[in-house]
């Protein structure tokens, strides 16, 4: 069997052929002649002369090749309490059905389709429909503010709108075409047609002659064949915060996409052909493009899109019914998600009712892993349990532990090592290579491999400057880290997160990972407030395991002590506090710059992907208790 090193030696040898040979699993109208184009450096391209559709290599290819009657698609929905499952066959015919209307209303090759949907199938099938016939498409969370939509609508500048009615959160119903409404009204620009799908939990009201009912819009169409796209014109436009608010539009083009997506099922996912994968996420953020819709249809598998909550919908073992009942080989999730189910379930009693005998892998990425979570979930399910680490921008793992390979040593802390493509570098502030256990910027030593991000939407230069200009011949991730003498990465913090105490650069991540180990947080943040004397002195929050009941400042207290012990006075870790909940996005990344400016007494702009607004009262209540703000 290769080795993880021979296959990476091998791509860092003649990366031109490893990707070449990686490209022969696409079905191509016409077969590239090279893989990448560097006739515009930095701005790399990769199989621009290739011609291709990924709604026919997702899709229709495996109809034709006998897969037709295999699961494609599972719906599960704890929270309206309903299961659909849809076929290959049955998939290409929706979507073929959808991207007849959609043609029919005038929407063709090259222009944008805002998706602002929940997690039905009818977000895969509105996507894979785009991809059909060559319209971007640019999905966008489900009950996004107005005003965020309106700047998105702006940007991109698209012909329709696909949406629903509604999203339904636990104990909620939220509203879509209000915000919908309110959103073209803010906009410069006006899309001329939204298509509704109705709700039974809430029925839209319709404007005429821009709105249609999603049924009714595609009455009578003619299915549409797959249109041929260049392999580097762009399937999808993914917004990402941007740190001037004005959100960063992230381009993924066909066939690069295609390459490393397929790549990764077996080669780092491990996962065949008709098996189960569940990628734990929403349509709307990057996980739910690459691992819901496109990576395991493309591969041929059955992929499970679930409208639920890792607790509450109904109880914390809701993820273990859903691997027993669907037989789910690998779970990607975020480890947000296990540290709300350990926090609900310390002891595991739920993992214990269900039969995870065919679970095979579970993955986590989105956040830092911290080894409390990790040895927690190993001791419960007795699978490996993999941390790997990616971005928006990069569409699929900068690295990871390849499972397909081989199964490499866990290093808690660490996503472990660099995938095919990525030349991984930690660089000091001049953008000088550090020795192997420093603390630096982690950057990716250009050209990026395919499926990443070539530029943004209408903004080369603001690309450059995002993440070319700070370290020339290298992409900034914008991550703080090291690396061992392995090759073994550590991503300790986002860049803005590492904090300067005393002249000392500490990682909020390092700290973190010391306060998770105490048996009674479940949950934690570090966060660096302003000093007079040190500059920063860092701020741990704690969240509680569920019954427990010892007096908070004790906690905190043992939990100071812990911090000082294992990584030193240096630290200067004085501070903790209890709070019920962390603020988070969505998508269950942290808000700790957000409660920096809390701490700090500064203005700040409520995120716009912030899950409840209302923690953020919480956690000033939290800090004032404990005197931040500090009085002038």
């Amino acid at each position: 069997m290769t080795s993880y090193k021979e296959i990476y030696e091998g791509w860092r040898a003649d990366p031109e052929a490893f990707w070449m040979r990686a490209a022969e699993a696409v079905d191509w109208i016409e077969k590239p002649t090279r893989a990448l184009d560097d006739s515009a450096a930095p701005m790399y391209r990769w199989f621009s002369d290739g011609v291709c559709n990924t709604c026919y290599n997702a899709v229709d290819r495996h109809v034709e090749r006998g897969r037709g009657d295999q699961p494609a698609l599972i719906h599960d929905s704890p929270i309206t309490g309903s299961k659909s499952v849809l076929t290959y066959a049955e998939l290409k015919d929706k979507v073929a059905r959808l991207a007849g209307a959609m043609t029919r209303a005038g929407i063709e090759k090259g222009d944008r389709v805002i998706v602002y949907m929940p997690m039905v199938p009818e977000a895969a099938i509105a996507m894979l429909a785009c991809a059909r016939i060559g319209a971007i498409h640019s999905v966008v969370f489900g009950g996004f503010a107005a005003n965020e939509l309106a700047v998105r609508l702006d940007d991109a500048t698209p012909k329709a709108i696909l949406a629903a009615s509604c999203g339904i959160e636990p104990g909620r119903v939220v509203k879509y075409k209000p915000l919908i409404d309110a959103a073209i009204e803010q906009a410069s620009h006006k899309p001329g047609l939204v298509v509704m799908l109705q709700r039974p939990q809430e029925e839209a009201s319709l404007v005429e002659g821009r709105d249609a009912e999603w049924e009714a819009f595609q009455e009578g169409a003619e299915p549409a064949d797959c249109v041929p796209v260049r392999g580097d014109d762009p399937l999808y436009i993914l917004y990402t915060s941007g740190t001037t608010g004005q959100p960063k539009g992230v381009i993924r083009p066909n066939a690069g996409h295609m390459v490393a997506l397929i790549w990764t099922m077996k080669n780092l996912y491990g996962v065949d052909p008709g098996e189960v994968f569940w990628a734990a996420s929403d349509v709307g953020w990057v996980v739910g493009h690459s691992y819901i819709v496109y990576a395991p249809l493309l591969t041929g598998n059955t992929s499970i899109l679930f409208e639920g909550k890792p607790v509450g919908t109904p109880d914390a073992g809701t993820f273990w019914r859903v691997i027993s009942e669907h037989d789910v080989k690998a779970l990607f999730t975020a480890p947000t998600a296990f540290r709300a189910i350990k926090r609900e379930d310390p002891n595991g009693e739920f993992v214990r009712k269900y039969d995870l005998s065919g679970f095979r892998t579970l993955f986590l990425a989105g956040e830092r892993a911290d080894p409390a979570t990790i040895e927690w979930a190993e001791a419960q399910l007795g699978v490996p349990v993999i941390d790997h680490w990616w971005q928006t921008e990069t569409g699929w793992a900068i690295a990871g532990n390849p499972m397909g390979i081989e199964h490499m040593p866990v290093k808690l802390g660490s996503p472990t090592v660099a995938m095919p493509g990525y030349d991984i570098q930690i660089l000091d502030d001049g953008g000088n290579p550090v020795a192997a256990g420093e603390l630096g910027a982690i950057a990716v030593k250009l050209p990026l491999p395919p499926g990443c991000l070539p530029t943004l939407w209408n903004a080369d230069e603001r690309f450059l400057k995002s993440y070319l200009d700070t370290f020339p011949g290298y992409y900034e991730t914008g991550d703080a880290g090291m690396m061992d003498e392995d090759g073994y990465v550590y991503i300790m913090a986002r860049t803005d997160d590492v904090i300067n105490v005393a002249g000392h650069r500490l990682s909020t991540g390092g700290m973190e990972e010391v306060l998770a180990g105490h048996p009674d947080v479940a949950e934690c943040a570090v966060i660096g407030i302003s000093d007079d004397l040190k500059g920063q002195l860092p701020l741990g929050l704690l969240c509680l395991n569920a019954g427990c009941n010892r007096p908070h400042d004790e906690i905190a207290k043992e939990c100071v002590a812990r911090v000082r012990q294992e990584i030193g006075p240096v630290a200067a870790f004085k501070l903790a506090c209890v709070v019920d909940r962390l603020p988070k996005t969505r998508s269950g990344k942290i808000l700790r710059g957000t409660m920096v400016k809390i701490a700090d007494g500064e203005a700040y702009k409520m995120p716009a992907t912030i899950d409840d607004p209302a923690i953020l009262d919480e956690i000033t209540q939290a800090l004032s208790g404990i005197g931040y703000p500090a009085k002038a």
